[in-house]
């Protein structure tokens, strides 16, 4: 029956030759506003404005920019990411296409900080121990190189203050002890009902039969530390301030 939805979808598209969005009008716009908050806001926020998935809110797209380009990352996901297909009509689509060319390119506030601060407390704070630049800095926690084009302020600063709002299943923790007595934590790479594999605190990875562990389980709590006694408002201003403005030079997009 899957095969069949996207077939049905790969032929709807390509019988309408179209690559503007046929489908712009204030009821289609308010239509693909019900789509998107219904199945595409848990991940990208209500407004579009990013969350676990990319913000859309800003209008640069890296899978292709065109309405096409949209319609059919929405229709088919995005390989080797976490974007599913949407399974609907292509008229509906286009709704949701619309929607999101509605989004208005500065949504939401605008950092009020400064710049050059924040890049002084993410060095002072111990931020690169866990986090990447630009190929510089540990990788046990996501790489920031383009955070500011996925996430929303608001976002940014919650994560800060509240580090267990969201976390991505890549990042849960896993604690284990093996038959020696050795503890073992890391973040879960891979688990089915037999084995687990994860990379531990030093960056080295492990795997391990299940039946051969005394002691498991895997937590879903953030090994980030929460700056909500230990900044200032000021300086949490300042921090996603900076961590907005890491984002891909529009020349080399």
């Amino acid at each position: 029956m899957r095969a069949l939805l996207i077939l049905i979808v790969a032929v709807n598209l390509c019988g309408q030759e179209q690559t503007r969005n046929p489908h712009t009008s204030r009821a289609d716009i308010a239509a693909g506003a019900r789509t998107f908050r219904s199945h595409c806001s848990p991940c990208h926020g209500m407004n579009g404005e990013g969350g676990r998935g990319p913000n859309l809110a800003s209008g640069r797209f890296y899978h292709g920019s065109s309405d096409l380009d949209l319609l059919n990352n929405i229709a088919n996901g995005i390989p080797g990411t976490e974007m599913p297909g949407l399974f609907y009509s292509s008229d509906r689509l286009w709704q949701v296409v619309a929607y999101i060319r509605s989004l208005n390119v500065t949504a939401g506030p605008r950092p009020k900080g400064n710049i050059a601060r924040g890049q002084k407390l993410y060095q002072s704070n111990g931020c690169p121990q866990c986090h990447r630049i630009k190929g510089e800095g540990g990788r046990l926690g996501p790489d920031l190189t383009q955070i500011g084009e996925s996430r929303s302020p608001a976002y940014l600063r919650r994560a800060l203050i509240d580090p267990n709002a969201d976390i991505p299943k890549r990042y849960w923790v896993v604690k284990c002890r093996d038959a020696s007595g050795s503890g073992y934590e890391g973040f879960l790479m891979n688990e089915d009902t037999y084995t687990v594999q994860f990379i531990d605190m030093h960056e080295q990875l492990h795997s391990f039969e299940k039946a051969k562990l005394t002691d498991y389980k895997v937590e879903k709590i953030s090994k980030m530390p929460s700056f909500q006694n230990v900044l200032s408002d000021s300086q949490l201003d300042d921090l996603v301030a900076f961590l907005s403005s890491l984002r891909t030079p529009r020349g080399l997009q």
